[in-house]
């Protein structure tokens, strides 16, 4: 063997060395430490998200300026890379718990800077994996920084790539505020906890006593905080659920959402659809039920819908499902849910979610039974109105088609907020059980014909009599159509034909703002 082939083989071997101890990450003690808590190493979490064969890894080499100073922390605890989920393109990181806890340093986030600026150049999504335990103290204002940086690249990255999010482990400090500035985050149950401060921090000043779990566990940061859109019970359960989000989302906000056929005919009636709604005005029903019979239905019977943060906020319902092969996405509200009233969160979830879908050209869905705001000194005081007023700013400002189904109820200033004609629906489609007016009929009649009342001798009849003469002369469908606050009162039944024109209409529509660097949405 030669001398120049003996070098050659020797610089072969210190690299698969090199690289071998890398991907040991943090050494096998820490790795099984890792799994005894029931979670996947970075890598291992890597591998299941993606294509088989498909991840490409960057900057395996990099280590901190500090490593002398402290242990050594293999691809300075993150593993940064592209590969492909069902055929498309993705970046990926995954923090690794096991090297430094996972913690956020000057390389570490260079790493991810380095990541993010590629997939806004390429327009492609960028996927986190969170498990860390926030900034490494060694490396002082350093790690701070780098969690500056890191909160950057989101923002430049909003409403241009599709930024998601897995929070798999510990996530505290400023570390929870790069996953707040993403579009989508996913916890999963027993092992993922999003705080700013922890519980011995709680406890220490003010004096509460808090487990991890209650007070940032994955179902308290999606139902109490509305942090989190959702909470798996596994990790293979919340990579499947990346996967299935994904599908309805385009690359970046250069493309149109994936068409895909799920074998539905877009001539589809439904002569039961109208059951669903129960006569009597004030009773509940499930809006799921109307969405799962109205929108593409799976031939592998699965769910055809994917809902977004489904225990916060239910009075309204957010969720992606197809149209047409259409991606579309959904607001409606949920009659078993406060009676479908709109409150602060509920404002707060729609205007973010119809936000989103116009940044990324998914047309917008509106499936209305809304009998007003919900009142009370709680809703006041806490700003329902400019809680609401981000709903009424976040219609008006998408470009998207819009088009709304009143079901049944549309009364005052939460029928104009949920996407009416004034804010710029482009199509919009009523029932024949649609209430459309200022008022209910019961806070109406009262008002209307109370001269009549005060003389009536029995008033508590006429009152009766006066609430079914204001629903059936005021506030019924035709009212509106007649002076085009709405397009057409339509059979039930024939409501998924009749969306799937109008969808087809305007899915290549045009629609310019006044030219100006930015609006102020209310907070």
């Amino acid at each position: 063997m030669s001398e120049e082939k003996q070098i050659k083989d020797k610089k072969l071997i210190e690299l698969k060395e090199r690289r071998q101890k890398i991907t040991s990450m943090g050494g096998k003690e820490r790795v099984a430490a890792q799994e005894k808590k029931g979670k996947l190493t970075a890598r291992a979490r890597i591998e299941m998200l993606l294509d088989k064969g498909t991840f490409h890894e960057i900057g395996m080499f990099v280590k901190s300026r500090n490593s002398g100073a402290y242990e050594d922390a293999p691809a300075d605890a993150v593993v940064t890379g592209y590969g492909e989920i069902d055929g498309r393109k993705i970046y990926i990181y995954a923090q690794d718990f096991t090297s430094m806890g996972g913690t956020m340093a000057e390389m570490q986030s260079e790493k991810i800077c380095t990541l993010m600026d590629s997939a806004m150049k390429v327009g492609c999504p960028v996927i986190g994996l969170n498990d860390s335990g926030g900034a490494r103290i060694q490396d002082g204002v350093d790690s701070l920084a780098g969690y500056g940086r890191l909160f950057r690249r989101n923002v430049m990255a909003s409403g241009l790539i599709p930024q998601i999010c897995a929070i798999l482990g510990p996530t505290a400090g400023g570390g929870v505020y790069s996953p707040a500035l993403m579009d989508f985050i996913f916890m999963v149950k027993g092992i993922s906890f999003a705080f700013i401060t922890g519980p011995k921090v709680v406890k220490a000043t003010t004096g509460q006593d808090v487990s991890e779990e209650d007070l940032g566990g994955a179902i308290a940061a999606q139902k109490k905080a509305g942090v989190v859109c959702r909470s798996e019970n596994s990790e293979a359960e919340c990579f499947q659920s990346i996967k299935e989000l994904l599908s309805y989302l385009p690359s970046s906000n250069r493309e149109k959402p994936p068409r895909v056929n799920w074998g539905d005919k877009t001539d589809r009636t439904d002569a039961s659809l109208f059951d669903i709604i129960p006569e009597n005005s004030s009773k509940p029903y499930d809006m799921k039920k109307i969405i799962e019979r109205i929108f593409d239905q799976r031939k592998d019977d699965k769910k055809n819908y994917f809902e977004l943060f489904p225990l916060f906020a239910t009075n309204i319902v957010t969720c992606f499902s197809r149209l047409n092969g259409y991606s579309v996405g959904i607001i409606a509200n949920q009659p078993l849910s406060k009676a479908g009233c709109l409150d602060i969160d509920a404002c707060d979830k729609a205007s973010r979610f119809i936000r989103f879908c116009n940044a990324f050209n998914i047309p917008v869905i509106t499936l209305v039974d809304v009998p007003g705001y919900m009142p009370g000194t709680e809703q006041e005081w806490g700003g329902i109105i400019r809680h609401g007023a981000k709903m009424l700013y976040a219609y008006s400002e998408a470009t998207v088609p819009k088009l709304t189904i009143i079901i049944r109820k549309a009364y005052g200033g939460a029928y104009l907020g949920m996407s009416s004609k004034s804010l710029g629906a482009d199509t919009v489609l009523s029932w024949p059980s649609t209430e459309l007016a200022v008022m209910g009929a019961e806070g109406a009649a009262p008002i209307i014909f109370r001269k009549e009342l005060e003389k009536a001798s029995n008033p508590e009849e006429l009152l009766q009599e006066k609430i079914r003469q204001y629903r059936e002369e005021f506030a019924n469908p035709y009212r509106a159509a007649e002076r085009l606050h709405t397009d057409d009162v339509v059979d039930p039944s024939e409501t998924r034909p009749k969306l799937i024109a109008a969808l087809e209409i305007a899915i290549n529509k045009t629609e310019d703002r006044p030219a100006k660097k930015h609006g102020i949405i209310p907070t």
